[in-house]
């Protein structure tokens, strides 16, 4: 991923030597971060520690059930009297007292299995990472003041530190003064029971050393909060990729730095350490998906761009689209018409009916008012009624 040819050297004073090393061929493989977190996900778990609860915990009890017929559960209950322990559930997980669910085994698959080759690819990734600024400062590393990434030491500067204030002030020298503070006012007090665990601070990562050979170098770094040590020939993806998070602040030695050519290889050149390996190739020698399509060796090879525009019908449903069926049907219209006209004119029957009826309901009443007045006239003249 990085295609620098050189990378400076730099002294115990953080200036440039006189000399440049060549960048390893690992720093040009691909980068894949599913891999590397798949990877860790996996290699982390080969450090633990297999635990369970004792097999007879919840069952050192003398306890029986007392059957059926009692108006009780069938548990086991604790035998004996004079006590409140004596007739109580036993054994079962819902029980005071009792044994859990399924309780825990050591032969549980504490660890698991990786093929070397996806171990070492997912390490060549995280190795080309720590060689992105990007990256690295993604992850929360203080390199503002670092000259160059990768950054690289010689070998007589940094192996003839001894003491840790002289491993403080080179790396000082180097720009990692906020990063070693970052490291210093991130050291706290672990939340939950790990602290009781003899786990009981966390804090941050810092600057991981790479070296050839160790000498008076570990002595030196040992001490400094969240500086890591590592051999190149021992590279490990829990200190390159910490969390699973690619972009590792690496410090290499000349020495670490040149051995990595012989260690993994190139992209036309094999391992010299290792029987058979080749660095992984990328899937596409080049990534940049939008100059590849907009070059003129693909739009040379395109069709033209089609400038009519294309005019689709619209689908209806001449059931409910009454236009729409009169177009596929003309005879349509004209039933349409003699169903219009015979709507309109059994309405006009149906207002003359009614015209009618009301017309009749009037001589009906109208007949029924003059017989009732005439009543009321007889009555009210009987004299006229005796004539």
């Amino acid at each position: 991923m990085t295609t620098r040819p050189l990378v400076q050297v730099y002294n115990s004073r953080g200036a440039v030597k006189d000399r440049q090393v060549k960048l390893p061929g690992v720093f040009s493989a691909p980068l894949r971060i599913d891999i590397v977190q798949d990877v860790f996900v996996n290699m982390n778990k080969n450090r633990r520690q297999a635990y369970a609860v004792s097999p007879e915990a919840g069952e050192q009890t003398s306890a029986a059930s007392w059957g059926t017929g009692r108006a009780v559960a069938r548990i086991p209950r604790v035998s004996g009297g004079g006590t409140h322990r004596a007739g109580q559930g036993a054994f079962g997980n819902m029980c005071r007292g009792g044994r859990m669910f399924s309780p825990t085994k050591i032969w549980r698959r504490w660890h698991r299995k990786i093929n070397v080759n996806q171990r070492r690819f997912a390490l060549t990734s995280a190795l080309v990472a720590t060689a992105v600024p990007a990256l690295v400062m993604a992850r929360g590393h203080r390199i503002d003041e670092v000259n160059e990434v990768p950054l690289v030491v010689a070998d007589e500067s940094i192996h003839g530190l001894s003491k840790t204030k002289h491993a403080v002030a080179f790396l000082e020298k180097l720009g990692l003064y906020d990063e070693l503070m970052k490291v210093k006012d991130s050291r706290q007090i672990r939340r939950g029971k790990g602290k009781m665990r003899n786990r009981r601070h966390v804090q941050r990562k810092g600057p991981l050393v790479v070296f050839l050979k160790k000498g008076n170098l570990a002595r030196a770094f040992r001490n400094v909060p969240g500086v890591d040590l590592c051999c190149v020939t021992r590279l490990n993806l829990l200190q390159l990729a910490p969390g699973g998070h690619v972009g590792r602040f690496v410090i290499w030695t000349e020495s670490a730095f040149k051995e990595l050519e012989a260690l993994y290889g190139s992209e036309g050149s094999p391992s010299t350490r290792k029987s058979g390996y080749v660095l992984p190739r990328s899937k596409m020698t080049n990534s940049d998906l939008s100059r590849i399509i907009n070059s003129d060796e693909i739009q040379s090879a395109l069709k033209a761009k089609r400038t009519a525009r294309v005019r689709y019908v619209r689908k209806k449903n001449p059931l409910k689209n009454r236009g729409f069926m009169i177009k596929l049907n003309p005879y349509e219209k004209i039933r349409l018409r003699k169903v219009i006209l015979a709507q309109q004119k059994q309405a006009d029957a149906k207002k003359e009916a009614i015209k009618a009826a009301r017309t009749s309901t009037a001589k009906k009443n109208q007949i029924k008012k003059q017989r009732k007045e005439y009543y009321a006239g007889v009555l009210s003249n009987p004299v006229i009624y005796e004539k």
